[in-house]
């Protein structure tokens, strides 16, 4: 690949310099810088500056509100974000359901919902994994019953990220018993505000509140919220799936951790004594950057299918495992980097005082740590690794 860019690429990368450092909140960049979790409020703040710019929705298509950008400048702008210290937006609305309403969906369902997706109006939630059915996510049971113009839902999922701050979810689910359990699987739109639909937080191993289970009963659903065909949910999903793996790489946002532990190491509690403890880690983190490198050529080859208009494919496989095990490697070694100081429990960081108490440990240990515990499910959530090497596989004929 020809990885040089243009004069005009180069000129676009300043102007999302300039964006980031004199537009965009810096309340915002400034709450993660601190170690902040970020409220569901902060989130429609930065997205709604992005959509402000009209940069909000790179990957979308001109014709539905995107930028009209090539793929060097979505790169771009996700490298230039990830290195302001920005979050990164919420996926489920953006990267994962929009795709699929403006390829599947009807003029009416665009109308409905793209605008308030783009204008950072709605959120959306992803129910897709079940009880028995994560990895084998074709053996759902949540089922949809026709009845008129209603489907009713009846079932629930788990591992539902921020559904608690959704307005809307998506879900698979099952209209008819086939003899492949790929098939009779609907892709159905649920207004969480619908009564019988109820969420029920999964505090994690970092102490924070990320998942929920989502339980349906007897939940009434208009058959006008449906994308596409009836038993054809499958097919969307897979569509999508390839997007949301793609998705997972943030490769600019790893590089600014190398970076932040390379000034960190100096400061090390051992930083003066074992130097071999010091050559240990850093060989292990000159390993990591080693392989954020292949990782960063492994994303540029799989966008090249969007360039010319289509989804990425298989490929993406690939893309979800090497960037979930160099986020567990670059967080583990921030968790040695911290020594004794890396703590068991965790404190609430919803609020700028969350460190009272803790001013004789470094300040990255706390959000170090937790980070640690919550980059060990990367390799399960969004396609297990197992089954991330069994789709390469087939690609390989074995």
């Amino acid at each position: 690949m020809d990885m040089r860019q243009s004069a005009e690429d180069e000129a676009f990368r300043e102007t999302v310099q300039a964006y980031f450092r004199e537009e965009y909140p810096r309340d915002i960049i400034a709450k993660l810088a601190n170690g902040q979790t970020l409220k569901k409020s902060d989130m429609v703040a930065s997205e709604q500056a992005l959509s402000a710019r009209g940069w909000l929705a790179p990957g979308w298509p001109a014709e539905y509100g995107g930028p009209g950008w090539t793929i060097t400048q979505r790169f771009i702008f996700d490298e230039e974000l990830e290195r302001a210290g920005a979050p990164n937006v919420s996926p489920m609305g953006l990267l994962y359901v929009a795709p699929v309403i403006y390829t599947f969906g009807t003029p009416e369902q665009k109308d409905r919902w793209l605008g308030d997706i783009l204008s950072a109006r709605t959120f959306w939630a992803q129910g897709y994994s079940e009880p028995e059915a994560g990895s084998d996510l074709a053996s759902l049971r949540t089922r949809a019953v026709l009845d008129g113009d209603h489907y009713i839902v009846d079932g629930e999922k788990i591992w539902t990220s921020d559904a608690h701050y959704a307005d809307w979810i998506f879900c698979l689910v099952r209209t008819e018993d086939a003899p492949r359990k790929q098939d009779g699987i609907t892709f159905l739109c649920i207004d969480m505000a619908t009564p019988g639909v109820e969420v029920v937080p999964i505090i994690t191993i970092d102490g924070g509140h990320h998942l929920n289970r989502v339980v349906f009963d007897n939940v009434r659903v208009p058959v006008e919220n449906r994308i596409g065909d009836e038993g054809k949910g499958w097919t969307y999903a897979r569509h999508l799936l390839s997007y949301e793996r793609t998705s997972y790489a943030h490769v600019a946002a790893k590089r600014r951790q190398i970076e932040d532990m390379k000034r960190l190491l100096a400061d090390a509690p051992w930083a003066e004594g074992d130097a071999g403890q010091q050559d240990d880690v850093r060989h292990r983190l000159a390993a990591v950057e080693v392989q954020l490198d292949a990782l960063e050529m492994t994303v540029l080859r799989a966008l090249a299918p969007l360039a010319a208009g289509q989804a990425p494919g298989d490929e993406a496989s690939i893309i979800k495992i090497a960037a979930t095990e160099t986020a567990q490697a670059i967080t583990e070694l921030f968790v040695e980097l911290a020594g004794l100081h890396a703590l068991p429990k965790f404190p609430d960081r919803s609020g700028p005082d969350w460190r009272a108490g803790l001013e004789a440990i470094p300040a990255f240990a706390a959000p170090a740590t937790a980070a640690y515990f919550l980059a060990r499910a990367q390799t399960i959530y969004g396609g297990a690794t197992e089954i991330q090497k069994n789709i390469i596989a087939r690609q390989l004929g074995l």
